[in-house]
């Protein structure tokens, strides 16, 4: 599979990366049990966008000097696309990382941790995934058409089941882990592991992790499907994903106390689903511009956030 990428934008890309990684981690609360405030978490967020967008811009200029303005345009108009259909999608897993962390009882200051972890767990689980189904595509055609009725189907499932809540007292992988592994009742702090007269336990800290890690695997089944619809140069598939969940930490914070004003917001992800869905299916038969698939999807998440926040200000009139 053809792909722009190059020994220069590959590095110039992981050295971006590490170096961002190692100011988040080991500056910015020194690595140490820290309770994000929503200030933090509002500033990370702005610098993740905006080195997302400067690297979008720098890739534009690389190529627009080296191969040509017309490519450089498709190329960063399909980066800053995967990143919006990336970035939307996430905010589906923050949610549910809420419920993780609400149903385990970890408090802001030990979430940093899981996250952290599970951020780091994401970004290498993705990188094979988007390999592997480059190469998939590569070498059969006919499997875009497979991943397009699995969005299809996800997204009518997604729509249709918005407003249900997961059972985590009856997960499967929950009882499976209960019934296998000893664990503690209570929280040790940032311990995943404790012991307790020569007998190693588990926290339920390290529950958190383990359905933060499985929940990151699953949207990553969803996702990555929907960005083939829009690219398949690995490069800009894996440099808008990468770039898209660095920053899915800090959004995890930043919306933390706000996720009840979003109600509506899956029916547009789940819109947004359905759209690539069909663009992946009808790609022999006709193929919608890219510039046209930024639109929609922008499109269908910022009428669900407006929608969202005039319900809820309507039922702060009726409550008043």
């Amino acid at each position: 599979m053809e792909s722009i990428g190059n020994i220069w934008l590959w590095a110039s890309f992981s050295i971006i990366v590490l170096v961002m990684l190692a100011i988040d981690l080991f500056v910015v609360g020194g690595g140490k049990q820290h309770r994000v405030s929503f200030r933090e978490a509002a500033t990370w967020s702005v610098i993740w966008v905006s080195v997302s967008f400067l690297f979008a811009a720098g890739l534009w200029w690389y190529l627009d000097g080296s191969v040509g303005r017309e490519l450089a345009n498709q190329k960063s108009l399909e980066f800053i696309t995967g990143y919006l259909i990336e970035k939307s999608l996430a905010v589906d897993n923050v949610f549910i990382w809420l419920m993780l962390f609400a149903f385990f009882g970890i408090p802001l200051e030990l979430q940093k941790r899981v996250l952290v972890l599970g951020v780091l767990g994401a970004i290498v689980m993705r990188t094979v995934m988007i390999f592997a189904g480059a190469w998939l595509i590569a070498q059969f055609h006919w499997i875009l058409y497979v991943f397009g009725v699995f969005l299809l189907v996800t997204g009518i499932k997604m729509w249709w089941f918005a407003d249900e809540k997961p059972d985590l007292a009856n997960n499967p992988l929950l009882k499976w882990l209960r019934g296998h592994m000893k664990i503690t009742d209570e929280l040790h702090g940032e311990k995943f592991f404790v012991w307790r007269d020569g007998v190693r336990y588990a926290t339920p800290l390290f529950l958190a992790l383990i359905l933060v890690e499985i929940s990151d695997l699953i949207f990553a089944v969803d996702s990555i499907p929907a960005i083939f619809a829009i690219t398949g140069d690995p490069f800009i598939v894996l440099t808008s994903n990468v770039f898209a969940i660095l920053g899915l930490r800090a959004m995890y914070f930043l919306l933390a106390d706000m996720a009840d004003r979003f109600s509506l917001l899956k029916y547009g992800l789940a819109a947004v689903l359905v759209f690539i869905g069909v663009k992946m299916v009808l790609i022999d038969v006709y193929k919608i511009p890219v510039g046209f698939s930024l639109a929609v999807v922008a499109t269908f998440i910022g009428i669900s956030i407006w929608l969202s926040l005039r319900k809820e200000k309507h039922a702060q009139s009726a409550g008043q």
